[in-house]
C-alpha cells in the first residue's frame, strides 16, 4: 500500500497547478512627463507605443538618440530636441525596444535608457523629458502667470455679467441702433393657405415686425404629424426671386404632435429692403417643409 505523499510534495503540486493571473495593465497616458532628476532609479522608464500610431518625445535640451531596430520602424523623425516615432508594423503587444538618449555635452556613459513597450491600439502621443528638476523660481513664475490669467478671466466674466444685466428691453434696441425714431412697427400676417398641411404642419397666425435695421416674423404653426418638429433651416425670398441672406431662427421648444407653437425668424434689412410680398419657407432636419407665400412686413 502506498503511503500518502509528504506535505511538501502536496504543496509543490498545488503551486504548479495554480493559475497565475496577470497583473492589470494600466491605460497608456496621452501625455507623459519624465523628470530625470526626480527618478534616480536605474530602471528604464517605459513609454507606450503602438503600430500605426505616432509618439513624439520632447526634450528640454539637445540630444542624440540610439533606437533599437530602427530600420524596421515605420517612421522616425529626428530634431535636436524632438523625436517622433511610429513603431514597426509587426511589433507585438508587450514587445520592448530600447531607446538610448544622451544629452549633448555629456559623456556617453551618462546616457539614459527609455523602453518603448508595444501596446495594441494604445500609445502615449506626447512625452516630455526634462533633465533638471524645475527650480523654485520657475514654479513661482508659473504660479504668478496662472494668477494673472485667473484675474483676467474674472475681469472678463464680470464685464460679461454686467453686459447681460444691461441687455434686454428697449435700452438694448436703442443702444444698438436697432430701433430708430419710428420705433418697432408691427402688423398681423394675413394669409390664405388652401389645401392640406405640408409635412403635417399648418400655419395658424402670425405677426411681422420692422425695426431700424431688421425685420422679423413670429409664426404660429400647428403640428398635425406623428413626429415633433423643430426648425433647422429656411429662406426668405422677395418677389424678384432674390433670397435675403442671414436668416436667423428662434424656437424655444419642439412642436409636439397636436401642439401649436411659435417660430421666430429675423433677418437684417434696411428700410428699403424686405418690401412687398415675400415667401417664407421653413424646414426641419427630416425635410418636412412649410411654405408661407405673400408675407409682408410693415
Amino acid at each position: 500500500m502506498l503511503s500518502s505523499p509528504p506535505w511538501s510534495l502536496l504543496a509543490l503540486l498545488s503551486f504548479q497547478g495554480a493559475v497565475v493571473e496577470p497583473s492589470p495593465v494600466a491605460r497608456c497616458e496621452d501625455v507623459q512627463r519624465i523628470e530625470l532628476s526626480l527618478e534616480p532609479s536605474a530602471a528604464a522608464r517605459e513609454i507606450c507605443v503602438s503600430p500605426g500610431l505616432t509618439t513624439s518625445l520632447h526634450f528640454d535640451a539637445p540630444v542624440s538618440v540610439d533606437l533599437q531596430d530602427e530600420v524596421h520602424f515605420e517612421e522616425v523623425v529626428r530634431d535636436r530636441k524632438l523625436l517622433t516615432v511610429m513603431p514597426p508594423p509587426e511589433m507585438s503587444a508587450g514587445e520592448r525596444l530600447r531607446l538610448t538618449v544622451r544629452f549633448e555635452g555629456e559623456p556617453a556613459a551618462s546616457g539614459i535608457t527609455l523602453m518603448l513597450v508595444g501596446r495594441s491600439g494604445q500609445a502615449t502621443h506626447q512625452v516630455e523629458v526634462s533633465r533638471d528638476e524645475r527650480t523654485r523660481e520657475s514654479l513661482r513664475r508659473e504660479l504668478l502667470q496662472e494668477r494673472a490669467r485667473t484675474a483676467q478671466l474674472r475681469e472678463a466674466l464680470t464685464r460679461t455679467q454686467a453686459m447681460l444685466e444691461q441687455s434686454g428691453g428697449l435700452r438694448s434696441l436703442i443702444a444698438s441702433k436697432t430701433m430708430g425714431p419710428s420705433g418697432v412697427q408691427a402688423q398681423a400676417i394675413l394669409l390664405e393657405l388652401p389645401g392640406q398641411p405640408e409635412g403635417g404642419l399648418s400655419w395658424v397666425s402670425g405677426i411681422s415686425y420692422r425695426a431700424n435695421k431688421t425685420v422679423a416674423a413670429e409664426v404660429w404653426l400647428l403640428n398635425s404629424g406623428p413626429e415633433p418638429w423643430r426648425v433647422a433651416g429656411g429662406s426668405l425670398v422677395d418677389a424678384r426671386g432674390v433670397e435675403m441672406r442671414g436668416l436667423k431662427f428662434r424656437q424655444d421648444e419642439d412642436i409636439a404632435p397636436g401642439q401649436l407653437k411659435p417660430v421666430i425668424v429675423e433677418v437684417d434689412a434696411s428700410y428699403a429692403q424686405a418690401r412687398g410680398e415675400l415667401t417664407l419657407t421653413l424646414w426641419d432636419e427630416r425635410g418636412r417643409t412649410i411654405t408661407l407665400p405673400k408675407v409682408t412686413f410693415p
